[in-house]
């Protein structure tokens, strides 16, 4: 079995202390950190032409902070002061949470669900009368228009941000052994930055079950799925990998 010296996550950089940081040092790999796409907001020109008027809601539906963040940059923007009655309902606590870095968070009404968007669904019966909008990225996953189609509410998307591929050709991407990747947009970077990469010896790992997809749809041999049951986190599922591997 070939060993593994070099390892590339398509992922920022983690700080002080990361189980990345840890395989590294216990199996002597050299582990290092891109990430292979960035979000970039859209401006408020290309809001207009969606024909989006942030006037026109009482209630917003955020998933992610990268969501709330532009939709505040937006609102700037257009000078359209967020009013104090505005409805906010969100995925998780974490995102609700994270609204303090705009509103004060007290005495607003901020609602939100358990971890998946589909918990969200009472929450929508408790306040069905609201106009909401659910400022979004270019990709949507199909079980948030599922599960709003089936609340029955008035409820409009507006592509506030995009997922695009980063600038990786400083990197000599065969210096590496192994591929780690979270989202189908990371392997689609991989095809634009290196339209003649060869997989050849090269170990690949993904997570989730649309990265997979993804990954076999561009011709690759996926070598590593995380999450399983036993391994629930990519670390884990390196970490066992690389104990076999190297044994």
């Amino acid at each position: 079995m070939m060993r593994i010296k070099s390892i590339l996550v398509s992922q920022p950089a983690p700080s002080e202390s990361s189980p990345y940081l840890d395989i590294a040092k216990k199996e002597k790999i050299k582990i290092d950190f891109r990430p292979f796409i960035h979000v970039e907001g859209v401006d408020n020109k290309e809001l207009r032409t969606q024909k989006i008027d942030l006037t026109q809601y009482t209630g917003i539906i955020f998933t992610s902070k990268n969501a709330i963040d532009h939709y505040f940059r937006l609102a700037e923007e257009l000078r359209f002061s967020v009013p104090d009655t505005m409805r906010y309902i969100c995925q998780s606590e974490a995102i609700a949470n994270y609204l303090q870095k705009h509103i004060v968070y007290r005495k607003r009404k901020i609602s939100f669900g358990e971890k998946n968007f589909s918990d969200l669904a009472p929450l929508f019966k408790k306040f069905p009368t609201e106009k909401y909008l659910l400022p979004s990225s270019d990709v949507l996953s199909p079980d948030i228009v599922k599960t709003l189609d089936a609340a029955n509410i008035d409820w409009t998307r507006a592509i506030m941000y995009r997922t695009v591929c980063s600038d990786l050709t400083d990197i000599n991407i065969k210096d590496y052994e192994m591929l780690i990747f979270f989202s189908p947009q990371g392997i689609k970077s991989l095809q634009q930055n290196f339209p003649d990469f060869k997989q050849d010896e090269t170990k690949i790992g993904v997570f989730g079950n649309t990265t997979l997809a993804a990954a076999e749809e561009a011709g690759l041999r996926v070598d590593l799925m995380a999450p399983t049951k036993e391994t629930p986190s990519m670390t884990m599922a390196l970490e066992k990998y690389i104990k076999t591997l190297h044994k």
